[in-house]
């Protein structure tokens, strides 16, 4: 073990440095792969500098996603104190589904979410888990919603046509969830949002009263804390008015942007939180732990417990169900993703986890002010969000997108909203600075002069 450890941190301090060198790593085409690196397995072990040599160029082709010039996904660079509780959950390697194998962890993540069911503004009935992501929490929270619903459903199955309901604009995951849980992906109905990227309340009110009329079961509705794209707020009160009169569950998916409960000046945007049935929110994203690392709370404990809890003498020997986190997860061995956020959360208290939230809001502000001031950019995105949408120069933005990437020069995705395609990059990386944002900025026009074969800017103006 000493000696492994002695080649992982000489290639940790390899990626570091190259890290440093080189932002963005110059990508090995697909169809290349297996003949530009050593990836291959074989019948015979390999020596050891052969090992080495094959993880070293491994780690250096890989893409980076913790620079300052990542900023395609809803996660981006590399907090040192989660890191190293990730890397302590991997060396302990405990399982998450009982007290006697997981011991103190067991405390770790009921404290996390303790405290977070106390920002949310949930009471002493509430409980939550650690799922495996942001789709598995979504899942978990329409299974809810249906056995809430119908109980005998647990046990009989579905027997009758239950309708979801979620906005044009949310995570794919609703229709994928729901044919897991045996709903059917025709029974999920996505709403019209307004232009800012948000379910329209009347428009879901309206397919709620043509379900039930057509003798259907509405059961459930997810709302959205920071969409894919636009990064938009659904209004939670306006639909908790309509949840309450339809006795329909709903669940808010913060997966991107629910962290805004950490922050005062923001937390506004998730007004009414503490009314909601369930919420989700993925502290890979904005909190930067590494992945993955998504929280399920439900203000309803003995719904988790009655939708997922089942015995099994072989497993739950000792102690008692509040500590024996089986009970309430999806799945049975389950790796620690508490330990990580509970280092970062121990080490910055909830003051320092504000603070990061805050940040990113603040970065998103410095990259709207400079696209509203130079003439060569469309903004499409608006305040309050932290992913900033644009064009540049009428590129097309998939194109251009592309391109960056290919030339190893930035890191950044494309998106569309009402059928317009653009850019997206996204201000999740709280370790950026203002001057990385112009950077960004800057590095982007500086290709695109620099690669005039690439790029006849009048015609695309023109088109």
């Amino acid at each position: 073990m000493q000696q492994d450890l002695a080649i992982f941190n000489y290639l940790a301090e390899k990626l570091l440095e190259a890290e440093k060198q080189q932002p963005v790593v110059k990508p090995i085409p697909a169809e290349e792969l297996y003949e530009t690196l050593d990836i291959s397995l074989s019948n015979e072990p390999t020596n050891e500098a052969s090992f080495k040599e094959a993880l070293e160029q491994l780690i250096l082709n890989t893409p980076r996603t913790a620079t300052k010039l990542f900023f395609n996904q809803l996660f981006g660079g590399r907090n040192p104190k989660a890191t190293l509780g990730d890397l302590l959950a991997v060396l302990l390697n405990n399982s998450m589904y009982t007290y006697k194998v997981a011991g103190p962890q067991v405390g770790i993540e009921k404290e996390i979410i303790k405290k977070v069911c106390e920002l949310v503004g949930y009471n002493a009935d509430s409980d939550g888990t650690f799922p495996t992501g942001g789709s598995m929490s979504n899942y978990m929270a329409m299974v809810m919603a249906r056995d809430a619903k119908n109980p005998d459903t647990k046990y009989k199955g579905v027997t009758q046509k239950m309708i979801a309901y979620t906005s044009a604009e949310s995570h794919y995951s609703t229709s994928k969830n729901a044919t897991f849980c045996g709903i059917g992906r025709e029974q999920v109905r996505h709403i019209a949002v307004n232009q800012y990227g948000q379910i329209e309340p009347q428009a879901l009110s309206q397919a709620i009263k043509k379900d039930i009329n057509l003798g259907h079961t509405p059961f459930f509705v997810n709302a959205t804390a920071g969409t894919t794209v636009l990064g938009a707020f659904d209004a939670i009160e306006q639909l908790l008015e309509i949840c309450k009169e339809h006795n329909l569950w709903l669940h808010v998916d913060g997966a991107y942007c629910g962290s805004v409960i950490f922050s005062k000046k923001y937390k506004h945007l998730v007004a009414g939180l503490e009314k909601v049935d369930s919420f989700s929110f993925n502290a890979h994203k904005m909190l930067g732990t590494p992945l993955t690392c998504s929280i399920l709370v439900t203000k309803h404990k003995k719904q988790l417990r009655d939708s997922f809890s089942n015995d099994a003498a072989y497993l739950y020997q000792t102690d008692g169900d509040d500590y024996n986190l089986g009970k309430t997860s999806l799945q049975c061995g389950r790796r620690n993703d508490a330990l990580k956020f509970w280092t970062l959360w121990k080490s910055v208290g909830t003051i320092g986890l504000e603070s990061y939230v805050d940040k990113q809001f603040e970065l998103a502000e410095t990259a709207r002010d400079y696209l509203k001031s130079n003439s060569d950019y469309t903004l499409y995105s608006f305040d309050n969000s932290i992913s900033v949408c644009f064009n540049y120069k009428g590129i097309p933005a998939q194109k251009l997108c592309t391109l960056l990437y290919e030339h190893a020069e930035i890191m950044v995705g494309f998106g569309s909203f009402n059928d317009t395609e653009f850019v997206r990059m996204v201000t999740i990386n709280y370790g950026n600075s203002s001057e990385d944002i112009l950077h960004f900025f800057k590095t982007l026009e500086s290709f695109v002069a620099k690669q005039p074969i690439f790029f006849d800017t009048e015609v695309f103006q023109d088109n």
